[in-house]
């Protein structure tokens, strides 16, 4: 970013300097690019020693940290401060105190803000933390005393799960943050994760910038956002907002931070704790209030006093954040995938969407770091006028080469609870107790996307004759499309553009530009406006359309070809019950068995850490070990095979 101030002296503009490990677009943005090493963040992103020989190297004279890493580490902003470099964020103390959530606790009860009952103190070992949930009563939070984002935290609902949460939050925690302290506190059932921005400046002035619901989540990270929420009434959001200023006073805060809250049904809410940087769902405020935190958080960390009061503070529309990731959505709602974008063009050109992103098509995504692509938010006037146009913005989002969440986002918004605000933290797994499956297609849905189907298959085959110079006058074909196991008879006939197609007895129309060679597919279906994508398609008669959100398969065939098609073998599926694969791509942490034991049903056989979470891998029947095909340290793909039974 760039602002003018005149008024800073030699700081004319800000010039950006960034530190790295791979050229992605905000080196390319950057005025200077510095390398602070290799991928693995504990010898680049953590390297406190690499980042501050770059900073001195470039003549820095004051460091963003931006969401993660080194964002809320005391003594990185120690060290910048013994530098006589300006750490833009709060100061040490404050990092400190609302860093450790046992600390942020008892300041926050001593500031008379409303916390959840647990235990005040570092939990020593798996027993104690059993001890302590039996006497708050099951179910429990265990989560990373030093963390944040979703890292380090698991739901415990009895003594196995606790010993079990104690083991992986403690093993996260170390792995994310380098300290593997604990806490414990009552988890509040199908509770709402509401969070108040705040900005402070360093002479003792403080606001709260509204709320962003953060409700819908999975393994506790958010997924999608807005601001602002529909739960919350003026007298809620009030005092609400007046406890989180209370709390950044009572710490000196100054800086952008963010104050999150538990809420439960009726509208009690609870600290659960203070993020003391920028949020990566920061735009959403930034959209309804009008303010660029950025640039407000640079105009602190130079001394200067808050241009706004609280009466100046508005909510101006409606603004949603859907956190666009290279995650499969099939699996436990999202585990990472890894890939490189093959095609990518974000949907920037559509009216009121903005896209945060540090990728660009030709990019990796490593099991290094979080898997997020970009940040994308709509805003409107309304509520239903942001949900419309987030729609419109993730079916012209065009990412080839990896795995994508887009189904589930797009599932997400347009699902009737969301629509209506009747949403919590328990969201997903409620709506979709079996996992997520994709968009179900109603009649009509099917319909649309067989003759969508249809169209695009007579579109390219009439294309082919005017390449090859064949000029047929044929109007009408008979196809035969399969599609999710059933089959179907279409009559097709083309005229001026459009093409009519009779399925399961209906007529649907279908035109469109018909641009083959273009990743978005928009088309008109019945009179309706609908953006497909067709993803693939084979001389074979198989075409892949994303279709609002969900890629599905539909085989097109001639009437001959479908007739011949029965008497060609289909390949037999593996037997998942006696191998194990790794569903994602990541690192291999521990092997809890060898060839020749014996493992029960659900008993854990490996551990694999994927973008700094751990997943335990476990028997789906009770058998013998055969072989083991991994090592504890060794990286594995998607797919590879770890262990076999008899």
């Amino acid at each position: 970013r760039e602002w003018s101030y005149p008024e800073w002296g030699l700081f004319h503009t800000c010039a950006c300097v960034c530190v790295c490990v791979f050229p992605q677009v905000h080196v390319k943005m950057a005025d200077e690019a510095v390398c602070v090493g290799p991928a693995p963040t504990s010898k680049s992103y953590l390297n406190m020693d690499a980042i501050m020989d770059a900073i001195r190297q470039t003549g820095a004279q004051a460091v963003h940290p931006g969401y993660g890493f080194l964002s809320e580490n005391k003594e990185f902003a120690r060290r910048l401060a013994a530098e006589g470099v300006t750490f833009i964020g709060p100061d040490t103390h404050a990092i400190q105190a609302m860093g450790d959530k046992i600390e942020s606790k008892l300041i926050a009860k001593a500031a008379r803000v409303n916390t959840i009952p647990g235990f005040d103190g570092v939990v020593k070992d798996a027993e104690e933390a059993v001890k302590i949930a039996r006497e708050l009563g099951y179910p429990v939070m265990i989560k990373a005393s030093a963390g944040g984002g979703g890292k380090g935290m698991r739901i415990a609902w009895s003594d196995d799960e606790t010993r079990e949460g104690f083991r992986f939050s403690s093993q996260e925690a170390a792995s994310s943050f380098g300290d593997d302290r604990l806490l414990i506190e009552k988890y509040i059932d199908n509770p709402r994760h509401i969070e108040i921005q705040v900005l402070a400046d360093k002479h003792g002035n403080a606001l709260w910038l509204n709320e962003r619901e953060c409700s819908i989540q999975r393994r506790n990270q958010k997924v999608v956002e807005e601001a602002p929420s529909t739960f919350l009434d003026p007298a809620t959001r009030r005092a609400m907002g007046e406890q989180a200023v209370s709390l950044a006073k009572a710490v000196q805060y100054s800086s952008a931070g963010t104050v999150e809250f538990l809420v439960d049904s009726k509208k009690n809410f609870y600290f659960l704790e203070m993020n003391t940087r920028l949020q990566v769902e920061h735009p959403i405020t930034e959209c309804i209030t009008g303010l660029d935190l950025v640039q407000q958080m640079i105009r602190i960390a130079k001394g200067y006093k808050l241009q706004h009061k609280q009466e100046d503070i508005p909510i101006n529309g409606w603004a949603i954040e859907s956190r666009v990731y290279a995650e499969d959505p099939y699996k436990s709602f999202g585990l990472p995938s890894i890939g490189r974008l093959s095609q990518y063009e974000e949907p920037v050109r559509l009216s009121g969407v903005r896209v945060d992103s540090g990728i660009q098509e030709g990019s990796d995504i490593s099991i290094y770091y979080d898997p997020m692509i970009s940040k994308l938010v709509a805003y409107g006037a309304s509520r239903a006028d942001a949900l419309k146009k987030m729609e419109a913005a993730l079916d012209n989002y065009v990412i080839r080469g990896v795995t994508h969440n887009i189904p589930l986002l797009r599932e997400i918004i347009v699902h009737p609870r969301f629509v209506a605000g009747d949403i919590s933290t328990n969201f997903l797994p409620e709506v979709y107790p079996d996992g997520f499956k994709g968009h179900p297609l109603s009649a009509g849905d099917r319909r649309e996307l067989l003759a969508a189907a249809a169209a695009l298959h007579i579109a390219a085959q009439l294309r082919s004759q005017r390449f090859l110079g064949e000029q047929r006058s044929v109007g009408h074909w008979e196809l035969c499309l399969e599609l999710e196991k059933s089959v179907h008879m279409l009559a097709v006939s083309h005229s001026r553009g459009t093409y009519t197609v009779e399925v399961d007895g209906e007529k649907v129309e279908v035109s469109g530009e018909w641009n083959l060679a273009s990743a978005l597919l928009p088309l008109s279906i019945n009179g309706s406006h609908k953006v497909l994508q067709c993803l693939t398609r084979s001389p074979a008669g198989d075409i892949s359309l994303q279709y609002l959100g969900t890629t599905f398969k539909v085989r097109v065939l001639s009437v001959l070809a479908a007739s011949l098609s029965k008497h060609m073998p289909e390949k037999l599926p593996e037997d998942t019950s006696s191998i194990l694969r790794s569903p994602m791509p990541g690192t291999v942490v521990g092997v809890a068995v060898k060839p020749g034991d014996t493992v029960a049903v659900g008993q854990e056989i490996c551990v694999i850490e994927a973008m700094k979470m751990q997943n335990s891998m476990t028997a789906a029947k009770t058998a013998k070990v055969k072989s083991v095909h991994c090592k504890t340290g060794e990286t594995v793909g998607e797919g590879d095979l770890l262990v076999e039974l008899e």
